[in-house]
């Protein structure tokens, strides 16, 4: 098997985290209230520090939760996701490299993995985040991002 570097505990895009606009100036802009502000929450703007804690989770074919930890640390970053009913109320790991999209306006986080696919995660173990259940949760997420036989594998 040839090995893959995606790391898994990575954030793919840290902008992600501080904001992650493109431009200084939101493309649709709130409408105003009656008091001269605008309802709903405002995204944080580029370089604000984020904290996605309540930000619900969504996986490429359905919701799975909201967020009830998250660490942004270089190359240890993750999610620990409340699972509410879809799985008895269990939480669930998911390192940062899973994450696809932020949308900080409708405090939502994309992650590429199917529901069966975190379902069928390593279970979690808050008192078991030592390196080798680190090590066995990187794999099983990792294993996804192998390149076919015979094609290099770009960095993520």
């Amino acid at each position: 098997m040839q090995p893959s570097i995606f790391n898994p505990w990575a954030w793919r895009d840290p902008s992600a985290l501080a904001g992650g606009h493109t431009q200084a100036t939101p493309s649709v802009t709130p409408p105003d209230g009656p008091d001269g502000g605008h309802d709903g929450p405002d995204a944080p703007g580029p370089g604000t520090p984020v904290d996605l804690v309540g930000y619900q989770v969504q996986a490429s074919d359905g919701r799975i939760g909201s967020i009830d930890e998250a660490s942004n640390e270089a190359d240890a970053g993750y999610l620990v996701v409340d699972t509410g009913p879809w799985i008895f109320g269990q939480k669930v790991l998911l390192p940062a490299g899973t994450v696809a999209q932020v949308d900080h306006q409708e405090r939502v986080v994309h992650v590429d993995r199917s529901r069966q696919e975190i379902k069928d995660a390593p279970p979690f173990d808050p008192d078991a985040l030592d390196p080798e259940y680190r090590d066995r949760v990187g794999r099983y997420y990792a294993d996804r991002y192998l390149p076919p036989p015979g094609v290099m594998p770009r960095v993520i």
